[in-house]
Formats: structure tokens, C-alpha cells, sequence
């Protein structure tokens, strides 16, 4: 502890006792003249100064007659003395007054009016104002008059070692790549010293470690770190924590000090190698894996980092090189080992490989360390799956006439279990392909037969699938598609390709073309269609018409003669046999209809029509169609009116005010009597839908009309009224235009006056007491009957 405050008082009053030693002998030992005090006088005196400065090129250390010193920080009982101010004016009488003023007058620097004395009267810090300028002027005591110009002087702050060194930029952080070799550099550090760097030692800084040896080294005049061991493995450690320290003074004692911390990182460079973390892999995967599929994983560890620690992977050697494929993960850096082909366990049940890992980037410094890949074995086992049934043939053609018989074979598919433990096949029919079900499949053989007629005509190819499966095991199924092809047979007979008309001018001239036709087949033969034409064998020799037979497959007609006339006859007919090249050839007839017409100049067809002739001389074709459309439309209008007008005379709907049911009154009061409609709402007991506003049909009309009916002749005296009328009721019921087309008519209240009269019996006592139903007896039993009743009832009423 002693040691250390004696160090301590060193550093603070060596500086001061260095320039006590040095300033102030200059100032009370040494002789007064004009460099040690601030002169006053006349100009000559300056330039004697300024010529003795110029003489004296090396004096002794003194004052600047412009400028004084002042040591900062200095503290002590009084006041510093800066200097005197003395002009030669002065006879040493105190009527000299001197006065002091600029920067820091009054307050920091204090002037003695009548010596000239200078003191300071604070602390003074350099680092805050290094110095002051101000102006010293001499005047008369009584008259403040001034006895010469005044003179302007400097003070300067003289700098001691009160500032340590700061490092402003730390704390600091560096990288330098492991395995570097001695002295590359780290990086450079700096640090700053607010002491006055031009006025001694207090700026003048040295550089040292304090902790980081011996991994690294600084310069001591610049900074600059540098690696001090080498091989220095990033693997084994990768930070390290440096303490700098700058000391001034030149880094003699009692200098100032400061530390700052540099934290290094050693960068990754691929110097290790790949390495598996074991040389042999064990691997199994069923032989129904999906291609593509992984089936392991293998790793080659590496001690670097980032794109040093990367490697790619391959399969060297093995007796599987085409059926596994090896890639790298990019996320893990693993070894994904793939299928690339189907496995088979019957075929081979395990492979040997051996792969190798190497890394992608190499630094070639490390090259002679070894090579920077490594090797492992893999042993991969086959395990063995139950397999769908496997078919002989991945499509099936087949093809079959369309003529052939039902029940024959087509064709057959063919497969097997290629387990080891071989099941039966069972072959079906996916019925989504084949919805008519026109082909069977023998479930146990495999053969197709079939099962519906074909037609070419109708459709050419036929797609189904068929369907293999295991007898033993149900979920084993395969599929495979059978196109199945139609062949043609000749089935079809020719035929005029479309309708003909043929027209032919009556100023036709004799081999004219009428008409030219073709014709197709529905069949399909190998070598195209070739159609033979002919006439019928009774129109062979046809003394009007001919026919020829052209290159591209077509038929003309020709004229034989001219001078053909509409009104000799319009229209003529000619049968024409077509017939194709098949085997067995089929043939059909086909007639052409030629209809005679009327022909300008140039041939072109004007009138077909036969009642052209009769028509006067100056009508027009125009004028004719005219006419013809006038007539129409007036017999459309007569039509329509009397339509409407039986439609107004038998409306379809029953409405209210022609309803003549008989209304029921309820006696329960007084009412108008018999006469009286309004007590009770008859619409009630009508129609149930009349309520809700629905009108039922009166009638509807059959659209079948039958002939009408015969008038009803008059019965003869003596017939069998019931033989008449059941027959009449015959005719009625087999009747659809009869009235009342399933309607019911009520007829339960004729109206007050009718015609006929009151069909009620509560008036019969005075108008039928004279009836004689005699009559009644020849209409039949049932109505000789009823005229007995009538007759008894009579008899009665008379008694």
C-alpha cells in the first residue's frame, strides 16, 4: 500500500516539480529584460526587440514578450503569479495605472494597477480552454488618460497529465480464421488522450496486453493485434476474451492508463474431414415399396461448420448400384438411401453396398492431412410381400367379327401370383367399363365370350378392364385394360345418299345429265366401296331415260329424247339398283323421282306445275302467289271467327249465376218462404273448391271426333222400350263426343214458369188424378210394372 500512494504522488507532482524547475528560475532568477516582462514605449523600442529576436536565433528559454504561461490545475494558499506588465514610462512614481481586460479579466486573471503583477485567481483546465487572450494598456492614475497604445498579449495554459488514455470505440470484436499462422493480423484498436499531445510525454501512448497471451500479441506503438500461436484449432476453442490497456507518458511510471476488451472469434475453414459414425448400416424394406421411397438414412459426421461441414454422397461399389440411388439432405446433411427399381424377393433377397461420403468445398491447404471423404458398408434386406396378381401382358388387343355367334371366344388374359406361395387367380369383369354387358370372362381360364350381338355400325371399339384376384386374399387385385376391335362384315346394303329430285326442262336437248347421285354403305370393306348401278330388269329398255356409270363412284342420269311436256305427264319414277362389291354382295333399290318443268332459255327451272297452262296469258308467277296467299289468309279468318264463337256459346267454366241446383233452406225461422235464396248460401253445399274461388270444368271435348250419329227414328207402336234403350244407353257409353263428357248436370230446380212444368208430386192430386198408365205395358216388364204401381196407387186415392 505504501508503494502504490508513492506512486500515486509521483504521477500528480512530477510534472509540477519538472516545470517549477524549469519555468520559474527563468522568471525570479533570472535578470529582468525586454523578453522576460511585456515592454511599453514607443514603436522603437519594438523593433529593437524585433531585430534582437531576429540576431538571437537560439536563446535561452524565457518568456515571449507576447505571451505569458500559466501552469493548469495548479492549486496552492494564494494566487499564481502569471507575469508583469512594466512600461517604460514609468519612473517608478505611482502615477502609473494599469489596467487589465479580454478573456477571463477580473474574474480568472487579476492585475496589480500599480506594479503590473498578473495572478490567476481559479483552477485553470486545459482540456477546456487551453488559452486566453487579452489586452494590458498603461494609464495616468489621476486622468485615466492612457499613456500609450494598448498592447495585447497572450495566455497560454500549460498542460500537465491529468487525462488518462480512452478507448472511445470499444469494447471491440474481431474474427480471424483458425489454423492461421503466426502473426496474421486480428485487427487494430485505438485509444485517445485529451493531454496537449505537441507539450511533453502526457500524449504519447504504448499499447500492452494485460490478458490473451499467448494467443495473441499487440504492437505497442500502433495497436495492431496479431496471432502470436499457431494451429490455433477452432474445434478445440473458438472465443477468446483480450484485455488491451494504453498507458501515456510513453508507458513510464506514473503514466495514466486505460483497458478496453477485444472478444476474438476463430472463423471455420474446412480442415476435418467427413467421418461415418459407423462402417456398417443394416437395412430391411419390403419388396412392395413405392419407387422412390427412402428405406434408411446414413451419417457422415463433420467438425466443421456451414458450407465446410457439407458433403455429397455415392454409391461406389455394390451388387445394387442400379436398384438404390443415395441424396443428401440439405437440412441435415444425412445420407437418404432411395429405391430406384421394383424389388423382388423371389428374385434376390438382399444387397450389399458401399458408399462414400466426401465434402463438397475443399481448402487445398489441409490436402496433405488426408483425403476429406469417408467410406461405410450397407447391408440391405428384402423382405418378402403379398403381391397382386401379375398379368402376361400389360394391355390386351382383341378383335372379332360383328357377325359372330353368341357364347364364342374372343380372346383370353392370363395371370399369376408371383409370391412364393403362389394363390389361385379368379378373373372378372369391372361391369363400370362394360354397362350392356355384352362380354362374359371365365373366372377360372381367363376367356372372354360373347355375351350380345355386335354392330360395327354402331360402334368400332370396345374398352373393358379385367379384373384379376386372389382367391386367398381378396385385397390383392390387378387390372388390366382390353381394347376389343369390331370387324366388318357386309351386313349393310347400299343406298342413295340422300333424297333425289331430279328435274327436267321440257326444252331439254337428248343425252342431257338430269341428275347426278351417290350413294353410301354403312360397312367398311378393306379396299373402299365400289357400287355397281343398274335398272330394274323391266325398265332396262326405258324409252325416255339412262343411266351411266362415272369414275368417282357416282351415278348420272341421263335424257334420251326431248320434247317432254307437263301436261302429258309430270312426274316419272325411275327404280335404280345399287349394288356394293362385298362378299356376299348386297344390294338395294332406290327410286328417283323426275319432275317435269317448264324452263327459261338458259335452263334454269321456272315452273313444275301443270295448271300454269290453264292461267291467262298476262298473270305473272308473283301475281299468282299473290292471289293464293290472299285466299288463305281469308279462310284462316273464317276459321278462327267461327271457333271463337262456338267457344263463347259453350263456355268451359260453371259459373255462378248459371248454377240451377236446388238450394237448401233451413225452416228453422221465418223466413221469405220458398222464394227466399238468401238465407242460405248454396255455394257451400255445391263444390267444396267453389269456396276458394275454383270453378270446375262444365265439359271437355274428346279430341277423338267420331262420325256424327244417325237421327233416332221414330219408335213403332208395340216395341220393347228396354231392348230401345239399353241399346240407345250402348250407343252412349261407346260414344266419347256424346254429351256430357263425364260431367253431371243437376236438374233439381227448374225455375218458376218452366215449360215443362213441376216434376214434384206435391201437386199431384189435382193434375195426374186423371192419368192412365195403361200405355206403360208395352214398353216392357220393368215398365208394365210401374204403371201397375201407379195404377193401384190411383185405385187407392179413389177409394
Amino acid at each position: 500500500m505504501p508503494e502504490r500512494l508513492t506512486e500515486m504522488l509521483m504521477d500528480t507532482w512530477t510534472p509540477l516539480i519538472i516545470l517549477w524547475i524549469t519555468v520559474l528560475p527563468s522568471i525570479y532568477m533570472a535578470p529582468m529584460n525586454q523578453s522576460q516582462v511585456l515592454p511599453s514605449g514607443s514603436s522603437t523600442g519594438l523593433k529593437r526587440l524585433n531585430e534582437e529576436q531576429r540576431v538571437l536565433h537560439r536563446s535561452k528559454r524565457g518568456w515571449v514578450w507576447n505571451q505569458m504561461f500559466v501552469l493548469e490545475e495548479f492549486s496552492g494558499p494564494e494566487p499564481i503569479l502569471v507575469g508583469r506588465l512594466h512600461t517604460d514610462l514609468d519612473p517608478g512614481s505611482s502615477k502609473i495605472k494599469y489596467i487589465l481586460s479580454g478573456d477571463g479579466a477580473g474574474t480568472i486573471f487579476v492585475i496589480n494597477d500599480k506594479t503590473g503583477d498578473i495572478h490567476a485567481m481559479k483552477r485553470l483546465d486545459r482540456e477546456e480552454k487551453a488559452e486566453y487572450t487579452l489586452t494590458a494598456q498603461a494609464v495616468d492614475r489621476d486622468t485615466n488618460q492612457p499613456l500609450e497604445p494598448p498592447s495585447e498579449f497572450i495566455i497560454k495554459v500549460q498542460d500537465i497529465n491529468d487525462n488518462a488514455p480512452e478507448f472511445v470505440e470499444g469494447p471491440y470484436h474481431a474474427t480471424v480464421p483458425e489454423m492461421s499462422v503466426v502473426g496474421t493480423f486480428v485487427t487494430k484498436v485505438t485509444a485517445t488522450d485529451a493531454d496537449d499531445p505537441v507539450y511533453g510525454n502526457s500524449a504519447k501512448l504504448v499499447y500492452s496486453i494485460l490478458e490473451g497471451q499467448p494467443y495473441f500479441s499487440i504492437e505497442p506503438h500502433t495497436a495492431i493485434i496479431k496471432t502470436a500461436l499457431p494451429n490455433m484449432d477452432r474445434e478445440a476453442k473458438e472465443e477468446y476474451f483480450v484485455v488491451i490497456q494504453a498507458k501515456d507518458m510513453g508507458g513510464h511510471m506514473g503514466g495514466l492508463s486505460g483497458t478496453t476488451t477485444v472478444t476474438i472469434t476463430l472463423t471455420d475453414v474446412n480442415d476435418n474431414p467427413p467421418k461415418f459414425a459407423q462402417s456398417l448400416y443394416h437395412f430391411s424394406v419390403m419388396e412392395d415399396v413405392a419407387l422412390g421411397e427412402p428405406i434408411g438414412r446414413v451419417k457422415a459426421n463433420d467438425l466443421d461448420i456451414g458450407e465446410n461441414a457439407k458433403s455429397s454422397y455415392d454409391i461406389i461399389e455394390g451388387d445394387g448400384m442400379d436398384i438404390f440411388e443415395i441424396t443428401t439432405d440439405a437440412q441435415t446433411q444425412d445420407g437418404i438411401v432411395r429405391v430406384r427399381k421394383p424389388l423382388d424377393f423371389e428374385s434376390k433377397k438382399s444387397y450389399t453396398l458401399k458408399v462414400e461420403a466426401a465434402n463438397i468445398h475443399i481448402d487445398p491447404r489441409f490436402l496433405s492431412g488426408g483425403p476429406f471423404k469417408d467410406t461405410a458398408t450397407l447391408k440391405i434386406t428384402v423382405e418378402d410381400a403379398d403381391e397382386p396378381p401379375v398379368f402376361s401382358s400389360p394391355t390386351y388387343l382383341l378383335e372379332v367379327h360383328e357377325n359372330a355367334a353368341l357364347n364364342s371366344v374372343l380372346g383370353q388374359v392370363t395371370a399369376h401370383d408371383p409370391d412364393v406361395s403362389s394363390s389361385p387367380i379368379r378373373f372378372s369383369i369391372d361391369r363400370h367399363t362394360d354397362l350392356e354387358r355384352q362380354f362374359n370372362i371365365n373366372a377360372e381360364d381367363g376367356k372372354i365370350t360373347l355375351a350380345t350381338p355386335l354392330d360395327r355400325e354402331t360402334s368400332t371399339w370396345h374398352n373393358i378392364t379385367i379384373v384379376a384376384t386372389e382367391t386367398r386374399n381378396h385385397s390383392q387385385v390387378s387390372r388390366v385394360p382390353v381394347a376389343i376391335k369390331v370387324l366388318d362384315v357386309n351386313d349393310n346394303a347400299p343406298e342413295f345418299a340422300s333424297e333425289h329430285e331430279a328435274f327436267l326442262c321440257e326444252n331439254g336437248k337428248p343425252g342431257q345429265v338430269i341428275q347426278i347421285v351417290s350413294a353410301i354403305d354403312k360397312d367398311d370393306p378393306k379396299n373402299g366401296h365400289y357400287f355397281l348401278y343398274s335398272l330394274l330388269p323391266e325398265m332396262v329398255n326405258n324409252p325416255n331415260f339412262t343411266i351411266k356409270k362415272n369414275e368417282d363412284n357416282t351415278l348420272s342420269i341421263l335424257a334420251k329424247h326431248s320434247g317432254f311436256s307437263r301436261q302429258k305427264q309430270e312426274v316419272y319414277l325411275l327404280p335404280i339398283v345399287i349394288s356394293d362389291s362385298g362378299t356376299p354382295p348386297m344390294s338395294s333399290t332406290s327410286t328417283l323421282t323426275i319432275r317435269v318443268c317448264g324452263c327459261s332459255s338458259d335452263g334454269i327451272v321456272q315452273s313444275c306445275n301443270a295448271e300454269a297452262y290453264v292461267l291467262p296469258i298476262g298473270l305473272s308467277m308473283g301475281a299468282l302467289i299473290a292471289i293464293l296467299a290472299c285466299i288463305i289468309l281469308l279462310l284462316v279468318i273464317v276459321v278462327l271467327f267461327v271457333t271463337l264463337r262456338r267457344h263463347k256459346n259453350e263456355p268451359l267454366i260453371i259459373k255462378d249465376d248459371e248454377d240451377v241446383r236446388e238450394n237448401i233452406i233451413r225452416y228453422d225461422d221465418e223466413g221469405g218462404g220458398e222464394e227466399d235464396t238468401e238465407a242460405f248460401d248454396i255455394a257451400t253445399l255445391q263444390n267444396p273448391d267453389g269456396i276458394n274461388g275454383f270453378l270446375p270444368r262444365k265439359d271437355i271435348k274428346p279430341d277423338l271426333q267420331f262420325m256424327p250419329r244417325q237421327g233416332l227414328a221414330p219408335v213403332p207402336n208395340g216395341v220393347d222400350v228396354d231392348e230401345f234403350i239399353n241399346v240407345r244407353l250402348h250407343e252412349a257409353d261407346n260414344d266419347p263426343t256424346a254429351p256430357p263428357y263425364d260431367s253431371i248436370q243437376i236438374y233439381g230446380y227448374e225455375g218458376k214458369g218452366s215449360a215443362a212444368g213441376s216434376l214434384s208430386s206435391l201437386e199431384s192430386s189435382t193434375s195426374d188424378s186423371d192419368q192412365n198408365f195403361d200405355y206403360l205395358s208395352e214398353w216392357g216388364p220393368r215398365f208394365k210394372r210401374l204403371g201397375e204401381l201407379y195404377s193401384v196407387g190411383e185405385s187407392d186415392k179413389e177409394t
